[in-house]
């Protein structure tokens, strides 16, 4: 089974490199050979692409800021019959990867997430961690720091979704999982190692302009999803 691991990185030259180290490591940890690297980078004013060159993967261009867009063009560049969708700001751990290549070559399942945490994160950082784990292992949706899925129902099910600004996530993992269920197969959420991001929104963004963007989802939570607030959040250049 070749893997193919995608991270979609905008102004990521703080974090890629601990990141694609973090691969490097879980790969060799878990004996796994067959696999490649695909880094998107997302209309960076940084050395995103530098970096990510230096560390060997094969990177990339998405010119349109919008993180479903850049992971679908690191996917649409990958050769690999499975796809691992990290976060640039993530560390993989041996592991979380163990379990997800468990559970690929297991031939039950089309796809999944992990449980998730983040490596620093307030009081009520930890409140939303337990709330999303709810709704994750619940729903079975995979968070977007971790999702991974054969290859063929990525491309069946058209990939993210185009037009979401955040939540794209969800979106693939109903498709997937409808998809899988046409097949026999299911959608899992990993539960061995949780997937760990970095905390650095709970600091960057005052507790009012996450609460802002909370306010705005519940009011009209689809065009929210598609548009300004979110949107502006994630590419805003605070890094």
């Amino acid at each position: 089974m070749r893997l193919s691991i995608v991270i979609p990185a905008f102004n990521e030259e703080k974090l890629l490199a601990g990141c694609l180290c973090s691969v490097r490591k879980a790969a060799a940890a878990c004996g796994l050979t067959d696999y490649e690297v695909v880094v998107c980078d997302n209309n960076s004013a940084d050395d995103t692409a530098r970096i990510a060159r230096q560390a060997g993967a094969k990177i990339v261009f998405e010119p349109v800021n919008r993180i479903s867009r850049s992971r679908n063009a690191g996917a649409a560049a990958a050769t690999g019959e499975w796809l691992l969708f990290i976060d640039a700001d993530s560390h993989l751990s041996a592991e979380t990867l163990s379990a997800m290549l468990a559970a690929a070559t297991g031939g039950r399942w089309v796809g999944g997430g992990s449980v998730i945490d983040f490596d620093q994160k307030p009081w009520w950082g930890v409140l939303m961690v337990g709330l999303w784990t709810a709704l994750s292992r619940t729903f079975q949706w995979a968070a977007g720091s971790f999702v991974f899925c054969r290859a063929d129902a990525f491309r069946d099910v058209g990939g993210f979704p185009p037009d979401m600004a955040a939540g794209e996530e969800v979106g693939l993992s109903r498709e997937l999982k409808r998809w899988g269920n046409s097949r026999g197969l299911g959608f899992i959420i990993l539960t061995e190692a949780p997937h760990v991001s970095s905390g650095r929104k709970f600091y960057l963004y005052s507790p009012g302009e996450l609460l802002g963007v909370l306010l705005e989802m519940a009011k009209s939570p689809r065009q929210c999803l598609k548009d300004t607030a979110i949107h502006k959040q994630f590419y805003d250049g605070r890094r």
